[in-house]
């Protein structure tokens, strides 16, 4: 068995950062941001928001409608066009972005707090993913002097160049599982290159980006540059891919659900990038050092509690390996603290909700009646909280519905393979493409398998780092357009060519 919490949680340490989450909390319903005021929704509606370790209401948070998407809009396109905005230099575009970066650092254990009591990861992965959004906005504070048009070659009686110029007002649409990180890597982006944004983060988990846009706030960015808006994916999410006024739409979220987005974009062209789902192989070859490997292989199951689209949830193993990685993954597994997200020993914290964990536990029920074999887990954890066991099914093969379909929750299916055209073969089988890993000392190997995989992003012999220059994003239905990098710049810029007859 898991190491499962059996008694009530300890009381937590309260830092002094977790202190100021619980009065930001207690300091009233929490409002839409547009054009520099924070407001009720036009509407009067609001939703709640809950902690999913247990089940206790957080807060209330306005819920924006069409009538506030339309409000926002017309705030960022005067923002966009007006000289405090268009005409600053990007050196002053850069020096405030270092600034949201400090505010960010110095209120890290704040928005980690907010981030684990609104989404339930453990508050030793937040923490590291607000330090992380720090340094995102760092990186991106270098590119506004950084974004060149060019000079072309041409005869003597004409000049030609080429300007690289933002995109205009740009709508960014979130998804629920690390809302602080995506924020951050949208809202940084836009703003380097010179847009201006209307930012929905996910109804469910709005907390952390509502107080990550306070801070933008007092940064100094301009009213209007910056719009929050809370709210149904149908209504607000919609709205904003159908706008005749949004120039762009940077999506995060379900494949079923960029498809809808893609589609309700065409009305007036705009721009599109889509980070959608996963179903990402993780292979492992004879030669590999095991002890990294089965300990990754781990790690990308239970981190975030598998509610990330880049896991590594099909874990390909070489026949001849395949029970001694199998058997070393669920007695591994079975170390992994299932538990509250505020002890430092937890590993799993709950699923985002009582919908997503019946959905993981159904895909459990489904993998047992499809004849795979249940290692470890499989079972919800307690009465109170959406927590669920990390769960290892053997004996999977990759026309299983569990192989196929993204569960997003803590599900690993290991699946063996013949030699290298098999396991690229079977890991290249799956409607995805977003993320992969290949486990070798062979350096030819590793570049072969590495180049043959159709995914946006491989690693070899690790899983799941990455930097900000690391661009991120999908083959296949795991969408289009490039997170992160140089790549995004091109994602939120445009070019415009001049010629002059001298």
């Amino acid at each position: 068995m898991s190491q499962i919490e059996k008694h009530p949680p300890k009381a937590p340490c309260i830092s002094a950062g977790h202190q100021l989450a619980l009065e930001w909390l207690k300091a009233g319903p929490k409002r839409l941001l547009i054009g520099g005021k924070w407001v009720e929704a036009l509407s009067g509606r609001t939703s709640q928001t809950y902690d999913p370790s247990t089940e206790q209401l957080l807060t209330t948070v306005a819920e924006a409608g069409v009538a506030d998407v339309n409000a926002a809009v017309i705030a960022a396109r005067r923002a966009f066009e007006a000289s405090s905005w268009s005409g600053i230099s990007p050196h002053a575009r850069g020096h405030l972005l270092y600034k949201i970066a400090d505010l960010v650092e110095k209120h890290a254990e704040e928005l980690a707090v907010l981030e684990t009591l609104d989404m339930g990861a453990p508050l030793s992965a937040t923490r590291g993913r607000a330090l992380q959004v720090a340094e995102i906005f760092r990186y991106y504070a270098g590119w506004p002097t950084k974004i060149h048009g060019t000079t072309n070659p041409i005869d003597a009686s004409r000049f030609q160049y080429m300007l690289r110029e933002p995109m205009g007002v740009c709508a960014l649409i979130n998804a629920w599982n690390v809302p602080l990180v995506m924020a951050g890597i949208k809202v940084s982006a836009a703003l380097a290159c010179g847009n201006t944004v209307l930012l929905k983060p996910a109804a469910i988990t709005p907390l952390s980006t509502l107080r990550l846009a306070e801070l933008i706030e007092e940064a100094g960015v301009p009213a209007g540059v910056l719009n929050v808006l809370p709210g149904s994916g149908a209504i607000v999410g919609t709205a904003m891919a159908e706008h005749l006024d949004i120039d762009k739409i940077s999506f995060t979220g379900s494949t079923s659900v960029g498809r809808q987005i893609l589609n309700a974009s065409t009305g007036n062209m705009k721009k599109v990038t889509l980070e959608l789902g996963g179903k990402s192989p993780n292979i492992i070859f004879p030669d590999a050092d095991l002890d990294r490997a089965v300990l990754a292989a781990v790690d990308t199951t239970c981190r975030n509690s598998g509610q990330i689209c880049s896991s590594g949830t099909r874990l390909f193993v070489e026949e001849g390996l395949y029970d001694e990685v199998s058997e070393r993954v669920s007695r591994l597994v079975a170390t992994y603290k299932v538990g509250s997200p505020f002890e430092e020993d937890t590993k799993l914290g709950p699923l985002i909700s009582r919908q997503q964990m019946e959905s993981v536990l159904s895909y459990v029920h489904t993998g047992r009646e499809e004849g795979a074999r249940l290692t470890h887990g499989g079972s919800r954890v307690g009465d109170q909280g959406y927590f669920v066991q990390p769960t290892i099914f053997t004996e999977v093969n990759n026309d299983m519905k569990i192989a196929r379909e993204e569960i997003f929750g803590p599900v690993l299916s290991i699946i063996p393979f013949k030699d290298e055209d098999d396991a690229v073969l079977k890991g290249n089988d799956t409607i995805y493409g977003l993320a992969a890993a290949v486990w070798t000392r062979d350096v030819s190997r590793a570049h072969r398998i590495s180049r043959a995989l159709k995914s946006g992003r491989v690693w070899i012999n690790t899983y799941a780092e990455g930097d900000s220059v690391m661009s991120f994003g999908g083959y296949k239905q795991s969408g289009y357009g490039r997170e992160l990098g140089a790549e995004s710049i091109e994602g939120f810029t445009q070019t415009k060519s001049v010629l002059m007859r001298l």
